[in-house]
């Protein structure tokens, strides 16, 4: 897009999705083309069913195309094998989600930390980490709380926290506000907002316009296709 001078993170093109149902094969996208540059700040939106969620889910990998080719950072990743296909997510994506997804019996900088478990990173570095980035999101001094101990909003920041752990070049965010009330959604997208502006690619999708308005691109689903794709001028 213009004003983004860097190579795109992410490139699909002729994207497609079916599922097998009851009724016979549907067709949740239908050759979907798009170019995300690196730095770009973007809303997926769309209605109910017009294939949003199911662009997400293959964007980050969680799913498999049907038919088509989706580069992730310059690499073809629609047929990649599973050990290679995780190697390039972990090292590339960050995730964040409606529903927070923090496990309950773990303090929030285990929370934080966990992915960097999985990176083989050692004990205390990651947990040095965690403890960087809670502080970073406000909540440093509640590294040692259970999340039943803090609020939805809250809970939100822990997941962003641990979406960074991994030093993303993207973040994928999934109705990152959904659960939240409309103050404490704007203080989650005034994080989005630095994060974008220290140069992370974020990507995310919302039903919400006065989410999206947060957004300096908006792509608009129906029916598995895209049928406007516009900078709102917010970068100008």
């Amino acid at each position: 897009m213009a004003g983004v001078a860097n190579a795109p993170v992410i490139r699909v093109a002729g994207l497609s999705k079916s599922y097998e149902t009851a009724a016979g094969l549907f067709p949740a996208l239908r050759g979907v083309d798009l170019s995300i540059d690196a730095g770009e700040y973007l809303a997926i939106m769309g209605p109910s069913g017009s294939g949003k969620s199911t662009f997400m889910n293959l964007l980050g990998c969680l799913d498999t195309p049907t038919t088509g080719d989706y580069f992730l950072a310059g690499e073809n990743v629609a047929h990649m094998e599973k050990a290679a296909l995780a190697r390039l997510r972990n090292r590339t994506l960050g995730f964040v989600f409606q529903g927070f997804n923090l496990l309950p019996r773990m303090s929030l900088q285990d929370n934080v930390a966990l992915p960097l478990v999985y990176a083989g990173i050692d004990r205390d570095t990651r947990r040095e980490k965690a403890r960087q980035l809670l502080d970073k999101v406000g909540l440093g001094k509640y590294a040692e709380s259970m999340p039943n101990r803090i609020s939805g909003g809250q809970q939100q920041r822990v997941a962003i926290a641990r979406a960074l752990v991994n030093t993303p070049r993207l973040i994928l965010a999934d109705e990152p506000t959904g659960n939240l009330d409309s103050h404490t959604s704007e203080d989650i997208m005034r994080l989005f907002g630095d994060l974008n502006a220290e140069g992370i690619t974020i990507v995310l999708v919302t039903h919400e316009q006065d989410i999206a308005a947060h957004c300096k691109r908006q792509v608009r689903f129906l029916d598995g296709q895209i049928v406007s794709d516009q900078l709102t001028g917010l970068d100008a």
